[in-house]
């Protein structure tokens, strides 16, 4: 149920004054965040699509050595979630938090000119996930208060489609600048770099302030728009949320279980810097390739992100985010028992971008619609860190499991994971009796009683 909730009737076709229906179209403020995510993202992706090569092939990292790398490089950024997460919603101000963290991210890239150790680039990388951390929570804040709740997986699936235009462009950039600029690996951290800036200039000037819930104050449904239950008068300024508020969201079941369940998954997925290694390994890529690997995820993602987030909105998000970690199992079952398909690499691609378009967005839609407005970036944050710190543990135990035990093992390891967490994250997240909507600024119980779409 939790990952079903829906607080708006179903079928509603217009607006609580009796007007046309508005909240179809996408907000601007989603589109904006969109087209800075996905500027953002052709430059990180330019790093990462080289980085594992880079640091294994370049610098001679063992698997070991990249699984503790990739976990810090995971962990830093989960770490920090919870910072900016609450940071966004005591000064009120989601916009600002964000640009600290995309300005942090772009700062970090010219250094990888400059580090050529595993010292330094271990650096780099945390500073650049703490960029990240401070501003995954406040952005998706954005976006989930920008949007009706009963079309959150809709706009985080806009979202994470212009998201991943830009994972699609960046490791394509990254091929052409490998192969035919001078200095390779330098070459392509350096347009890295110029690309961030713009990411963080078109944030500047484009995206509205998040200095509040807007006008859709998308947490809960309200009742009604002449008395909003719990609202502040008109003109009231927005007071910030202390620890004590934040904490008290742990007592929220239906956060609790999404967190629960997104550290169980996460313990037993497999960072993509590690799939596709394992890819190269067992179907024997050559190197020169290995850049465009991301590309086959990317193009899936960017291709079923929207119709995956606004079919979670209709038949209930738990389904479309455990469907999307059984294609995940899927794909480990291809690499283990068909290494030798010529089609393993296309598939297994296909099914990695099929994982991501039925969880990436569905996951903060759900909390969207769990927490109160005033909490909602730090309820993001709780979640998301969960998630983050479980993935940051599972690079750490395939990079040793590949270094003592093989590929295969460890890889057999994890689906047997993956198998038995989702089982339980299946339970965990069963249909039940359905729980009041809080109410956007109080977190108060103010629903129908409805049983939502998706949990009959």
């Amino acid at each position: 149920m939790y990952l079903a909730d829906r607080s708006a009737p179903a079928g509603a076709k217009t607006a609580p004054d009796g007007g046309p229906d508005r909240t179809r179209t996408v907000a601007s403020t989603v589109l904006a965040l969109g087209a800075v995510s996905l500027i953002t993202d052709v430059s990180s992706e330019m790093v990462t699509a080289v980085l594992p090569l880079y640091l294994v092939a370049g610098l001679g990292l063992s698997p070991l050595g990249f699984g503790a790398l990739d976990g810090v490089y995971n962990g830093v950024s989960a770490l920090v979630q919870l910072t900016g997460g609450h940071l966004a919603d005591r000064v009120r101000n989601h916009k600002l938090i964000a640009g600290i963290g995309y300005g942090l991210s772009a700062l970090c890239k010219p250094l990888l000119l400059l580090a050529h150790s595993l010292g330094p680039v271990g650096v780099v990388l945390a500073l650049e996930r703490t960029g990240k951390g401070l501003r995954t929570a406040p952005r998706d804040a954005l976006i989930s208060l920008s949007t009706p709740a009963e079309l959150q997986g809709r706009a985080f699936g806009v979202h994470r489609a212009m998201d991943t235009t830009g994972a699609l462009l960046g490791p394509l950039a990254a091929f052409f600048i490998l192969n035919m600029a001078v200095g390779g690996y330098d070459a392509v951290f350096g347009v890295s770099a110029c690309v961030a800036v713009l990411g963080v200039v078109v944030l500047v000037l484009f995206v509205p302030s998040g200095a509040g819930p807007g006008p859709a104050a998308a947490g809960a449904a309200k009742p009604a728009r002449a008395k909003p239950t719990g609202e502040k008068p008109a003109g009231a300024k927005p007071t910030g949320v202390n620890l004590r508020e934040a904490a008290a969201l742990l007592r929220l079941p239906r956060l609790r279980a999404l967190a629960l369940c997104a550290a169980l998954l996460g313990l037993t997925t497999v960072s993509d810097a590690f799939l596709y290694l394992l890819l190269q390994d067992r179907t024997g890529l050559p190197e020169h390739w290995f850049p465009l690997l991301p590309l086959g995820t990317a193009a899936v993602f960017l291709l079923l992100a929207v119709p995956a987030g606004a079919l979670a909105d209709r038949i209930g998000r738990r389904t479309v985010f455990l469907a999307g970690h059984a294609l995940l199992l899927a794909g480990y079952g291809l690499l283990l028992w068909a290494p030798h398909w010529p089609a393993l690499p296309y598939l297994a691609l296909v099914l990695h971008g099929l994982f991501y378009a039925a969880t990436d967005g569905v996951l903060p839609a759900a909390v969207g619609v769990t927490v109160p407005a005033k909490l909602r970036a730090t309820g993001l944050a709780v979640v998301g860190t969960s998630q983050a710190l479980a993935r940051f543990g599972c690079s750490l135990g395939f990079g040793a499991a590949w270094t003592v035990w093989g590929a295969g093992p460890a890889l057999a390891a994890a689906a047997a994971g993956l198998c038995c967490c989702a089982a339980v994250a299946g339970f965990v997240l069963r249909p039940g009796p359905p729980a009041p909507a809080p109410d956007s600024a109080t977190g108060t119980g103010t629903g129908t009683g409805r049983l939502p779409r998706g949990t009959r």
